[in-house]
This record gives C-alpha cells, sequence and structure tokens, in this order.
C-alpha cells in the first residue's frame, strides 16, 4: 500500500478523536513576552531592576537534626527534647524531624532555596508557557522568580499572617503557580481546592486551615465564596484572575491589583520572612477527596517538597536542561498531589518547561495542547488513558475494512515485541515497519511523539488499557503513592519497568508488608523523606495513620516480587468482608468483568457482611462534549458489541429499559466465564444490575481524579443493592 495511503489511514482513524490538525510547519511556540498589566509596568517585557538580581543572603538552616537521626526501627526510643524531634505534628506551625536516610542524605531544603537555585542555574530558559488570545507565550524563570516574589509582598499586604493559607479555586495558569510559590515565600501555607467543590465544601477547608486569603478564576467559583464568606472569620480578602469581578465588592481584587499592593511592602520585609524559614515547616496542605469520609489537610513539609520534587522525578527519567529540556502540559487538578507534585514543583528542580492547557482540556482540547507543545513527558489517571482508548476504538470501528486492518496488524505487531522484549529498544524488521508506516503517526496524531515518559497514577489501570498503549508503543508508567507521601513513594520508568507493577521504592525510601497472607500479600506501608507531616487538626486520624516506629500505614494491599518491584493489589478499606469470613478484593474481579465484557464502562463489587456478591455495571457511552458528562448513547465500541450478540440498540435506555434479552444474556455468559477462573465458589458474582447512567464526577460516584467513591455509590443504589438480598430471602 502505498505510504500516502497509509498516512491518509491514520489520521481518518483518529479523526473522531482530534479536533483539529497542525498544517506541516504550523505553529508550535510564540516567544511573546506578556501577562496582562501585573506582570510587569505598562505590561511591557522588561525586569525592573532590584536587591534580588544580586543575591542576597540566606539563613543556614540547621543539620544538627540529621547527624543524629535514627533509623526506622529506633525512632520511638529516641525521647523528644524540642518541636523538631517529633516524627508527626497535626498543628499548622509545628515543625517534624527529618527522615533522613543514609542512602540518599540530600541536605535539607527550603522552597525558596531551590527557587533562588532555578533562578541562577536556569534564568534564561522558559519556565512557563500559556497561550492569551491564540497565542504561546512564555516567562522565563528569572521573571517567574521576580513575580513569585511580588505575589508574596501583595499576600503580606493583604494581611497573610504565618501559618495561615492561601486556597486557591480555579484551573491551572500561571497565576496558580505565582499563587502558590508566592504564598510559600510569603510563610503561608499554599491549599488548593477542587473547581468541582460545592460552597459547603469550600467553606469545610476554608474554615479548617485558616485561609487568610482565596484565589478564585471565574465569577463561579468568586459566588461560591462570597456566599459562605461571613461564615470564614480568617478570611481578609478574595483575588481574581483570569474572569475580572462582574461588579466592585469590598475586599476582592484583581491579580494586577494584588501585584500592584505588593510594591507597598519593602523588599527587605520579604527577605525577613523568608529567612526565618525551615525545611522542617508546612507549607503545602492537601485535602483527601473524601472517598471514605470527610477530607483530611495532609501536612507536606518544604523539604516533603523540595526532596519529593527531586528524587521522585528523577527516579521516573527525568532529564536535566543541559541534556534534554523537558516539557510538560499542566492540565490535572493541582489540589491533587500527584498533579501538584509533577507540574508546579518539579520544574524548577530541573529547569523543565511547563505548559498551560485550557480549561475545557478534558472536554476536548487536551489534545490541541498536546500537538501545539509536544511534551517530552505526560501523566494522565487512568480515566483519562481509558477514555483516549475508548476514542481511538470508536475511531476504529468506523473506518473502512482496509484502514482498520492496517492498524490493527501494526498494533499485534508492536504489542507482540514489547510483551516478549520489554526491556529491549532493538526492534525487528516487522515492528520497525509497522512503526514507520502507521504508529508513528498515530502518536504523533495524540501529541505524542517526542513524548518519552507517560505517566499514570492515583488509581489502578487495567491490563487492557496497558497492553492497548502498548500497541502503539506506549509504555505507560506506574507511580504508586499517596498525598500522605508527597505523590510517589515508588515509581516505573524507561529504566525500571515491569507490567503491572508500581515500579520500585525511591532511593532513600522504604516499603515492608505487615499481616501478609499466604500468598505475600500484606498492608503496605512505607518510610521516607516524602512522608507527611500529619494530617491538621486531627490526632488521632494521625495515631492511626502512624505507627508507633515512624511507619506510615496506607491501608493498601500489595505484594513485592523478589527483584523489589512493588505489586498494588487492592484497598484494606474495600477489602470485602462476606458473612460467612470471606476476604475478598474486588479491584481484580471488576478488571476480570471488564476485561471479559468490552461493553462494560464500570464495575462495582457489593458482598460486605451480605452472603454472597453482587455488582453493579454500567454501559460504555458517549461523553458530552460540553460538560463530560455521560450521555444516552452507546459508544461504537459498545454498538458493535451489542450487534455482535445479536442486538440492535444503540442507546443505554434501550438496553435498560427493556432489559434486551440478547445483551443481558450476554453479560450473564460473560460474568460466569469470570466466576469459572474464580478461586472458589464465595468469589462468584451471584447477581448483578445494570445502571441507567455511567458513573461520573457530576453524579458524585466518581471523585475530582476520576476515583470511585464506594460509599457514596453504596448509598445512591442502595434500593436496587438490597433488592438483590431481598429476593433471595423470599
Amino acid at each position: 500500500m502505498p505510504e500516502a495511503l497509509l498516512l491518509r489511514s491514520a489520521s481518518s482513524v483518529l479523526r473522531t478523536v482530534f479536533l483539529s490538525r497542525l498544517p506541516p510547519g504550523g505553529p508550535r511556540c510564540i516567544c511573546k513576552f506578556s501577562l496582562n498589566p501585573w506582570y510587569l509596568p505598562g505590561g511591557r517585557p522588561t525586569l525592573r531592576s532590584s536587591s534580588l538580581t544580586g543575591g542576597h543572603t540566606l539563613s543556614k538552616e540547621s543539620l544538627s537534626h540529621v547527624l543524629d537521626f535514627p533509623s526506622p526501627e529506633k525512632a520511638k526510643d529516641a525521647p523528644p527534647s524540642s518541636p523538631e524531634e517529633t516524627l508527626w505534628t497535626t498543628r499548622a506551625d509545628g515543625r517534624v524531624r527529618l527522615r533522613i536516610d543514609p542512602g540518599c542524605p540530600q541536605a535539607s531544603q527550603t522552597v525558596h532555596q531551590m527557587f533562588l537555585r532555578a533562578r541562577d542555574k536556569y534564568g534564561h530558559l522558559r519556565a512557563l508557557g500559556f497561550k492569551r488570545r491564540g497565542s504561546w507565550e512564555h516567562i522565563t524563570y528569572s521573571q517567574y522568580y521576580l513575580l513569585a516574589r511580588k505575589a508574596a509582598r501583595g499576600f503580606l499586604k493583604l494581611g497573610l499572617e504565618p501559618a495561615h493559607s492561601v486556597a486557591i479555586l480555579g484551573f491551572n495558569s500561571p497565576e496558580w503557580f505565582l499563587s502558590a510559590v508566592g504564598t510559600v515565600f510569603a510563610g503561608g501555607i499554599v491549599t488548593g481546592i477542587y473547581t468541582t467543590s460545592s460552597p459547603e465544601a469550600c467553606q469545610y477547608i476554608a474554615l479548617d486551615c485558616r485561609a487568610n486569603v482565596i484565589v478564585v478564576d471565574t465569577q463561579k467559583q468568586l459566588e461560591k465564596i462570597l456566599k459562605i464568606w461571613r461564615s470564614l472569620p480568617h478570611l481578609k480578602a478574595v483575588v481574581t484572575y483570569r474572569e475580572p469581578p462582574a461588579e466592585k465588592v469590598a475586599g476582592v481584587y484583581t491579580m494586577e491589583e494584588l501585584m500592584e499592593l505588593g510594591e507597598q511592602v519593602p523588599e527587605e520585609d520579604l527577605d525577613a520572612v523568608i529567612n526565618a524559614q525551615q525545611p522542617s515547616q508546612c507549607c503545602v496542605l492537601i485535602y483527601t477527596s473524601g472517598t471514605t469520609g470527610s477530607p483530611k489537610g495532609v501536612m507536606l513539609s518544604q523539604d516533603n517538597i523540595t526532596w519529593t520534587a527531586r528524587h521522585g522525578s528523577q527516579a521516573g527519567g527525568i532529564q536535566l536542561s543541559e541534556v534534554q529540556p523537558e516539557v510538560v502540559v499542566s492540565y490535572l487538578p493541582l489540589s491533587h498531589i500527584a498533579a501538584q507534585i509533577y507540574d508546579l514543583w518539579t520544574g524548577p528542580q530541573w529547569g523543565a518547561q511547563v505548559c498551560f492547557a485550557e480549561p475545557d482540556a478534558l472536554q476536548g482540547s487536551l489534545v490541541d495542547s498536546l500537538r501545539e507543545v509536544e511534551p517530552t513527558s505526560h501523566m494522565g489517571v487512568p480515566r483519562v488513558w481509558e477514555k483516549t482508548m475508548e476514542r481511538i476504538q470508536e475511531a476504529v470501528a468506523q473506518s473502512g475494512f482496509i484502514r482498520r486492518k492496517m492498524l490493527l496488524w501494526a498494533m499485534s505487531v508492536m504489542l507482540e515485541q514489547n510483551l516478549t522484549c520489554p526491556g529491549s529498544d532493538l526492534k525487528p524488521f516487522t515492528a520497525r515497519l509497522a512503526d514507520y508506516l502507521v504508529l508513528a503517526k498515530v502518536r504523533q496524531a495524540l501529541g505524542l511523539a517526542r513524548c518519552q515518559k507517560c505517566f499514570y497514577g492515583a488509581a489502578p489501570m487495567t491490563i487492557e488499557t496497558q497492553h492497548f498503549f502498548l500497541g502503539l508503543d506506549i509504555r505507560l508508567y506506574s507511580c504508586y503513592g499517596l498525598s500522605e507521601t508527597s505523590g510517589p513513594h515508588s515509581i516505573s520508568s524507561p529504566c525500571n519497568y515491569r507490567i503491572g507493577s508500581s515500579g520500585k521504592v525511591l532511593p532513600g525510601c522504604r516499603a515492608k508488608l505487615v499481616n501478609q497472607d499466604a500468598e505475600g500479600t500484606g498492608e503496605v506501608c512505607v518510610w521516607g523523606r516524602n512522608v507527611f507531616m500529619g494530617y491538621l487538626n486531627m490526632e488521632d486520624r494521625t495515631r492511626e495513620a502512624i505507627d508507633a516506629d515512624g511507619w506510615l500505614h496506607t491501608g493498601d494491599l500489595g505484594r513485592l516480587d523478589a527483584d523489589g518491584f512493588l505489586y498494588i493489589t487492592g484497598r484494606l478499606k474495600e477489602l470485602i468482608v462476606t458473612a460467612g469470613g470471606e476476604n475478598v478484593p474486588p479491584v481484580p474481579i471488576e478488571e476480570a468483568v471488564k476485561v471479559e465484557l468490552p461493553i462494560v464502562s464500570s464495575a462495582m463489587l457489593i458482598g460486605d457482611q451480605r452472603k454472597f456478591l453482587s455488582m453493579l455495571l454500567t454501559l460504555k457511552c458517549t461523553l458530552d462534549p460540553d460538560t463530560s458528562d455521560p450521555t444516552d448513547q452507546l459508544t461504537e465500541q459498545a454498538v458493535e458489541f451489542c450487534q455482535r450478540v445479536g442486538s440492535h440498540a444503540t442507546t443505554v435506555s434501550e438496553i435498560v429499559g427493556s432489559k434486551d434479552e440478547a445483551v443481558y444474556r450476554a453479560i450473564e455468559e460473560g460474568i460466569q466465564r469470570v466466576n469459572g477462573r474464580a478461586a472458589a465458589r464465595p468469589y462468584h458474582i451471584r447477581k448483578w444490575a445494570v445502571l441507567e447512567r455511567d458513573f461520573s464526577i457530576s453524579g458524585g460516584e466518581l471523585g475530582p481524579t476520576m476515583k470511585l467513591k464506594r460509599l457514596t455509590v453504596l448509598e445512591k443504589y442502595k434500593d436496587i443493592i438490597d433488592s438483590f438480598y431481598q429476593e433471595q430471602t423470599k
């Protein structure tokens, strides 16, 4: 087949995935320089000289606590003699001892020291890229540092107090980054709030973290804060960006006004605040999404942030700018630790460039940003990768016979190669041919042509999804960690990869399994410089999480192989204990059902304290392009499944409303096949139901990072679940 036809084939296959394609040689990064009037006087790209550019004296942090630091096993034997002798605290103004391992004894560092080093080493390099009026503009590391200082002075002018918070409620942007870094410089604590949060959820977090200032990006978010302001005794001001306030309100400032206020605070005053800071003090609060109860404020120290930003990314294979300038696209919620450590705090360690996607990234525009920026490293939660896979599958189903066969042939050749020789970069002729003629064009259309590292985290990923991307010669590297470990604790990389595993533990960190079963699976416990300070204002919950020896009990179940690769198998709290006393991990069974039944989008196993297992199922459907909410229309892959089993259904309601005989029979047969592979009868699924709507964030079943909120599902579909077991007793 002529190469031109193959090129058209790859483009056609992906036509429903991407909104547009750039013309050959089209614009990539237009290096203009302006960032609204607040950036520099008159909006002109000129830098004002100040005492900053000539360098200034930094305080010397004492390292005496490093020299006498005991091993984890002996930590409890060391009686605390000062605030920094304790391993945890629940006070926002508390200090903790750093868990420095002899094998990785990097000196502690404040966030300001990290940025000062970045300014000196990478000052001329691009730090942030953003689109204004259709053109890409950039901020260098030198300018980034000066702007962060100006924001810090603005927050001090607004009354930011030590160990109080600046809460940020908005989509990823330079303003988000400058607000965060400026907060830390000013001695405050950065607290992200999910943009999907209700006014009540915003109130809970802002009150708990004692927010003095809240930064919002739109009128919609501003209205949430105005609604609850009277119940927030610590709140002194609100700052807006992206959208100006609809009307003037006392105490509400634009980002431009914040920067102007900063001019009224002397540089020396800010220097005094910076020089008093210690690596052992809190600078970031990450609130858990509340999937298992009320959100908890995870306190991260300056050392947690600076150490993890360096060693977590180093273990993931990030390159120095001198070797290869790294470029990433920021689009996942920065209120989640994965995106915050990956996007915000890692760049200054290596001189990486962060480019911001548009606010509607997850509604379809992300691929445009990826194609324009061409990142060298990219991260997505499993749900993002799964939706990308489903859209490609839809496009394949709609394409012509020859085009479909060409792509499927190329993917099968590459998958076989990557499974049989996972560590080899030397590919046989057929694999190289498949890549050159078809797969390279697909990766280019995805915006991942230059991407050497694709990561996922925050939730488990099915083997089906991993195999699909291996077929495109895109290896997905897993990161395992929690908010409580400042993000990654173990990570896969190009030099450290086994499919299905979460890689190996970071240097200087440790992991062990407790209460192991006969197969070697137990609760994962961790130790390291990345382990959090404690839960804000929650001593009981902190004591539950950190044992007497200082080990953090994650609540995750896992196993370690002979080579030290970690495999996460489920959650202790998700473990189903049947009425007969059987312990059933739900995730492997749920994944098996989704692999067996390609029409199934979500599967949730039920059976805690019940006589048998049951399951709720949702079907694969298209998403509303404006809201990303599930529609009633089945995906092409789901329609194809229906046709294969003898059904003409094209919508979810057609199947569920009439309990489509052909589809329901096929689902039952698939579940019986899963049951046939179960270890024992208590692991069999006895009852199931198909829901009328797929799980979603707006429906409440998924958290902001697309993680399943099992307690919410149990409550929301209580009547359906109860019917499974009522019928059994009749």
